[in-house]
């Protein structure tokens, strides 16, 4: 190959109404993307820049995710494309008109299981998957460790999942590339331009994993907060219910947060109290982030 085209993603995520979304541009939908300029001081700005010039967003919080590069990404034989990408945390604004919110699970709809295992997970992925796995071990094993069959489901994974169902070619974009009709009705969520939707999972991953680590969940939440919102965003975020009150206990323990001595407005009953994120903590100790406490 004699030239490489390097280009910068930026995966925007919020938090708002307890779902998880992420921002997209155009139609078809796509994740924010486009060419460094030479005056450009760092990709990081470059970054912020394209974000401020195809969505409107200002963004805070933002760090690089990954650097994607494959063979396969490549436009021609002589031209490789190569992706540096960036995930932002921002709290939800008014976009501009060429650019929307999207619920994350949309994309992922195996990734939420807050209420129940998700339906098309028995209805679709594990028959598909158990059929292409036959008796072969190796793809039986990671068939059971990726969506927990037989074991306890891990959120980190998400990467892994949607680089096995493209595989198996159980979206979208595994026939879109090898130039196959899909069939009509897929099921597993909706497709992005390019590999956009392989680099959202590798997003939610790693949003999913810093969690535990980084008290990066303040970054989508207002400067005062109640505990069952902070409860409810966190659970958003990796896609499971967590215990109330371990939950609390942990929020006690860990000494993330602290009260303001106020209250939240309240339409009946006792007002919840309003609490903040206690920034010393990241000082105190050097992994300071939430772990999830046991799931429902």
């Amino acid at each position: 190959m004699d030239t490489v085209a390097l280009t910068l993603d930026a995966v925007a995520a919020a938090v708002t109404g307890e779902q998880p979304r992420v921002l997209t541009v155009g139609d078809p939908p796509a994740i924010p993307s486009g060419p460094p300029r030479r005056d450009d001081p760092t990709f990081e700005l470059a970054v912020r820049r394209l974000l401020r010039e195809q969505t409107a967003l200002e963004v805070g919080y933002i760090e690089q995710l990954y650097t994607f590069g494959d063979l396969a990404r490549a436009d021609s034989a002589s031209c490789r494309r190569v992706s540096v990408t960036y995930l932002a945390l921002v709290q939800e604004e008014a976009p501009a008109p060429t650019a929307a919110w999207n619920d994350w699970y949309a994309f992922f709809p195996w990734e939420d299981h807050r209420v129940a295992r998700p339906s098309v997970l028995s209805d679709r992925v594990e028959p598909e998957l158990t059929m292409w796995a036959g008796g072969d071990a190796g793809r039986r094993r990671r068939v059971r460790s990726a969506f927990g069959l037989g074991v306890a489901w891990d959120p980190i994974r998400v990467l892994e999942r949607y680089e096995l169902l493209y595989e198996v070619g159980l979206v979208e974009e595994a026939h879109r590339d090898a130039g196959t009709e899909p069939p009509s009705e897929m099921g597993t969520g909706l497709a992005l331009g390019g590999d956009h939707r392989r680099i959202l999972a590798s997003a939610l991953g790693r949003l999913r994993g810093k969690l535990t680590y980084r008290p990066v969940v303040f970054e989508v939440l207002p400067e005062t907060f109640t505990l069952r919102l902070l409860q409810r965003t966190i659970e958003a975020v990796i896609g499971v219910h967590l215990h109330t009150q371990n939950f609390r206990r942990l929020m006690e323990r860990e000494r993330l947060v602290e009260g303001t001595g106020q209250r939240a407005p309240s339409s009946g009953g006792r007002p919840p109290e309003l609490f903040r994120f206690r920034r010393e903590v990241v000082g105190e100790r050097p992994r300071p982030g939430v772990r999830f406490p046991g799931y429902r």
